[in-house]
């Protein structure tokens, strides 16, 4: 599962469950969905991880017990199984029998935590900067390592020497994909041989790399850091211009960082910090040095504004900003509320133009700092429904989503949808990318397929236009379903998926529809479908989440993204594969869609 392995931890995880197959080619659908032998989906043979516990995905004929290290497990009447085992720093082995058939494994158990040299030195790749960085005068520089501990440790600079002192705590937060098991707690780690400090420069120039040297008694030894230190200096302007349709903003200089408003093409901003392959800019974002053309400027890019004008067209609002300069922006939604936020700007606006407009009932604006200027747009009733943003040449136009028109409650329409353009994504697809997979091997890709099909015949049976991301087996970078989801503009689009935990996830008890959603006109669209289908079906609820998928990431239409249970649940899993209560879903998710859209447009 290619895509989701770059852009979402929690489908990340559902790969590791489409590499358990152990070889075997899925060649017959039929045959993946009842046992005829004992067959073990995950982990795979030589499975490594740093969880303390792991379970075991699979199925055999339910004729007699399964054993595993010599010892009956439980399975469900099907015969699939999903027991969870301690696991040991180091190898674990496993023996898997059912009447003569046997399988062994081994899953080694990782340090969580890199462990300080025993004998003097530092550890590989410990030292900090590991990446060459840039920054301004006096701004904190800081440098770490993990050595033997009890050493004494420092950094030289030139003819500066810097003391590194031990760690006082090292608070660790586990992955955001901890919270998929109620797991996210911090955790207190290891902090012997843990060594930090920080110092500033006042003046401008190439520092190169740190000279790291650790004693113990009478010996010492030297390391150089990998990465160069360079002070920038406050007379040189250096900016950076977006050349990307859209560049990702992050809250730090990797995509380990959470995501901010990504810049439109055309946006520029002064340089304020490089760190690897990333910049900082002034107004506080990092993006990627390769979304953008470097170069020096004589002033800071700023601009002023003065007056502000909407316009609409077909089925949406325009509100045209015209500036001196295309600054950086950003973007926060609450109930009903759009706040632009413009960066590098002044105010000198005397008069707005609004005029009847069908989306806006009232647009404010304040000055919040000396060079950031807020506009605060109060929408009608009726949902805000998804947003553009882009600039033509140096205006700034932000296009307002009007809301589709349905038929409605319409006494004389069989077709309450008619004219609504609705947008499905069978999740994952091909040989590249299974997605998860159940205790027969079957794959997530197989019945997100067939549910997204019999999902548009009754959507179709009520007058929508219904687009599929694919009709077949195949082959989708999340990016390319985004940029269909961008060109064809629907009223919505959903995403299809089957869930999955990870290892220290408890696959017997866990199970349930779950809905992610990411912006703020999506939300009501993930909670009605989330407890329209959990109460219509009697199924488990398995929450309802803010999260940067990246089908849910679009902000042209409300976009949500649906796990309808757990491939790796025994029991669940029968469900999931049965064509009746597939047919049954597809029927309930189709009458949810149609209930949300009439209300939401009504």
């Amino acid at each position: 599962m290619k895509y989701f392995l770059r852009f979402s931890i929690l489908l990340l995880l559902a790969l590791c469950l489409s590499l358990g197959l152990g070889g075997q080619d899925i060649t017959a659908q039929n045959s993946l969905l009842k046992p005829t032998k004992l067959h073990l989906t995950y982990p795979p043979k030589q499975h490594q991880t740093t969880s303390n516990k792991i379970f075991l995905i699979g199925t055999a004929p339910p004729t007699d017990e399964v054993t595993v290290n010599g010892k009956p497990i439980d399975r469900i009447p099907a015969g699939h199984f999903a027991p969870s085992f301690p696991l040991q720093i180091g190898k674990n082995s496993f023996s898997l029998k059912y009447q003569n058939q046997s399988i062994n494994l081994v899953v080694t158990r990782l340090e969580s935590e890199p462990k300080p040299p025993t004998q003097l030195g530092f550890l590989v790749d410990s030292l900090i900067p590991n990446v060459d960085i840039a920054q301004k005068t006096n701004d904190r520089i800081c440098f770490g390592a993990i050595a033997t501990p009890n050493a004494t440790v420092k950094v030289k600079l030139g003819d500066r020497s810097i003391a590194l002192n031990p760690k006082q705590r090292n608070i660790q937060l586990p992955p955001n994909a901890s919270i998929l098991t109620k797991s996210n707690q911090p955790i207190d780690a290891p902090i012997a041989g843990h060594y930090e400090g920080c110092t500033t420069f006042s003046t401008s120039g190439k520092i190169g790399k740190p000279e790291y040297s650790v004693a113990l008694g009478n010996r010492n030894i030297k390391q150089t850091a990998k990465g160069s230190i360079e002070i920038l200096s406050p007379d040189r302007i250096q900016t950076a211009e977006v050349i990307d349709e859209v560049a990702v903003a992050r809250t730090g200089p990797s995509s380990d960082f959470s995501r901010l408003t990504p810049l439109p093409k055309g946006a520029i901003d002064t340089i304020e910090a490089k760190q690897g392959d990333w910049l900082r800019l002034s107004y506080g974002g990092w993006i990627p040095a390769k979304s953008a053309k470097l170069g020096n400027a004589n002033l800071p890019p700023r601009s002023i504004v003065k007056s502000l004008s909407t316009r609409k067209i077909s089925g949406w609002t325009e509100v045209i900003i015209p500036l001196e300069v295309a600054v950086p922006i950003s973007v926060s939604q609450v109930d009903r509320t759009f706040i632009l936020t413009l960066h590098n700007v002044t105010a000198q606006t005397d008069t707005i133009l609004v005029t009847g407009d069908p989306a806006i009932d009232r647009f404010d604006w304040q000055q919040t700092a000396p060079s950031k200027v807020e506009y605060k747009i109060s929408l009608k009733p009726s949902q805000q429904w998804g947003y553009k943003l882009e600039y033509r040449g140096t205006s700034l136009v932000l296009s307002l989503r009007h809301p589709p028109l349905t038929q409605g409650r319409s006494s004389n329409s069989n077709l309450p949808l008619q004219g609504v353009k609705i947008l499905l994504d069978p999740g994952h697809g091909s040989s590249n990318d299974y997605g998860s997979r159940g205790p027969t091997g079957y794959a997530e890709k197989d019945v997100t397929l067939i549910t997204s099909k019999l999902l548009r015949e009754h959507l179709q049976r009520q007058g929508a236009n219904v687009i599929l991301t694919r009709e077949g087996d195949d082959d989708l970078y999340p990016n390319d379903r985004v940029k269909l989801i961008e060109k064809i503009e629907p009223s919505i689009a959903i995403s299809i998926h089957y869930n999955a935990l990870p290892d220290h996830g408890n696959a017997i008890d866990t199970k349930g529809i779950g809905t992610f959603w990411y912006h703020n006109q999506a939300q009501p669209l993930a909670i009605f479908l989330h407890d329209y289908l959990t109460k219509n079906l009697n199924r488990n609820a398995y929450g309802i989440y803010w999260n940067n998928l990246a089908l849910a990431r679009p902000t042209i239409a409300p976009s949500v993204l649906l796990e309808l249970g757990f491939m790796i649940n025994p029991t669940e899993f029968e469900w999931v594969i049965n064509p009746d209560a597939q047919k049954k879903l597809a029927l309930t998710l189709s009458d949810g869609i149609t209930k949300w859209l009439i209300d939401s447009t009504s």
